[in-house]
């Protein structure tokens, strides 16, 4: 269940604060190899688990840009902002990938609100840390500091 804040401008009074976890997410074989076709990255210790038996993991591991676009899927449900007329993906600030994340785990997505401020533009930001964690281990996967903009039904234009 997502924290909701029913108009952008209600993120000015929450920050700082945690906004809560998304459901756990199992990362298969196939999500890996999906992710290298897609970006062209096929290095062994993610698309080889036999080679990846002896290497330094012990198994193949998912990409650490695979991780972080996970945090696409984990912030809808996470978070929902109502009362917008769009919400746009400015960028991000901080990105560490501090542990791996091993075939067959699950991760989740935990996330606090950072900061947000209202924009020249009539928006507001919001800077959204997500931690990636996965499941059992104590360092997090991913950790990024996320900037995303939403704007307010009555200033569409």
């Amino acid at each position: 269940m997502p924290t909701v804040f029913e108009t952008p401008n209600d993120l000015l009074d929450r920050a700082p604060g945690p906004l809560g976890h998304s459901d756990w997410l199992a990362i298969d074989q196939q999500r890996i190899d999906r992710f290298a076709e897609a970006t062209g990255d096929h290095q062994w210790i993610h698309v080889d688990p036999e080679r990846a038996k002896d290497g330094p993991f012990g198994t193949t591991i998912a990409h650490g840009y695979l991780t972080l676009s996970l945090v696409n899927l984990f912030l809808p449900q996470i978070v929902e902002v109502r009362g917008i007329s769009m919400g746009v993906n400015v960028g991000s600030d901080r990105l560490r990938f501090p542990a791996t994340v091993p075939v067959g785990s699950r991760v989740r997505g935990a996330a606090e609100l950072v900061s947000a401020e209202a924009t020249k533009d009539g928006g507001v930001q919001a800077k959204i840390r997500v931690a990636v964690e996965v499941e059992g281990r104590e360092r997090p996967a991913c950790v990024v500091d996320t900037l995303s903009r939403y704007y307010p039904e009555e200033a569409a234009s």
